[in-house]
């Protein structure tokens, strides 16, 4: 997406913002005094909080399309490609945290006339990228011939959010001391874990 400076510190703004309060405990009005902008300047860029919101996910997600696309050219195996793909996906959803936990939230409970349908596009193609790396690895013969692409992200995504909802009782079933461990342990030890378990289900 390409937004300006002032554009992007509102999205960011605003994605801190319902982290926080909620989308509906949110006000633009409370979004233009944290971007230090008046009222009319948030609707003249966004035109609503809806809109603003679905800016949000096309601005998020937009990026590691683009990362994706450059992962499928790389002159590495294709397991190797896998290997990263896992990586980056942890990574991605590590750094974002707050912004899956909206979009989950917002999609699941269809509150709001939010048109995520850009959102499930993007989705499809990153998808596609996906079977790519995986068809890639069947023509080279190191991948079963009946992989189904569609688990891997569902795989990822699911287990990710379940140790990361759940923190404190994984800090004391896996011995951490504090949160600082649980989040190197997040980008480290897990991202390897979740990597062997997706290779499993490729892998002849």
């Amino acid at each position: 997406m390409d937004y300006n400076s002032k554009q992007i510190e509102i999205l960011n703004v605003s994605l801190k913002l319902f982290a926080e309060k909620g989308f509906d405990g949110t006000s633009i009005r409370d979004i233009a005094k944290a971007a230090d902008i008046n009222v009319a300047m948030v609707s003249y860029y966004f035109g609503s909080k809806e809109k603003l919101l679905e800016a949000i996910v096309l601005y998020r997600v937009s990026g590691f399309r683009m990362i994706l696309e450059n992962l499928q050219f790389e002159e590495i195996t294709p397991i190797e490609k896998i290997k990263k793909f896992v990586a980056l996906y942890v990574t991605k959803l590590f750094q974002n945290k707050d912004f899956y936990q909206i979009i989950h939230f917002e999609i699941v409970n269809q509150k709001r006339a939010c048109d995520f349908s850009a959102f499930s596009e993007i989705k499809k193609k990153n998808l596609l990228l996906l079977e790519n790396i995986i068809a890639e690895g069947q023509k080279a013969g190191v991948f079963k011939a009946n992989c189904n692409s569609l688990l891997i992200p569902a795989l990822v995504i699911g287990t990710f959010s379940q140790i990361h909802n759940n923190k404190k009782f994984y800090i004391e079933m896996m011995n951490l001391k504090d949160e600082v461990e649980f989040e190197k342990y997040m980008l480290n030890d897990f991202k390897e874990e979740i990597t062997n378990v997706v290779l499993g289900m490729l892998i002849k």
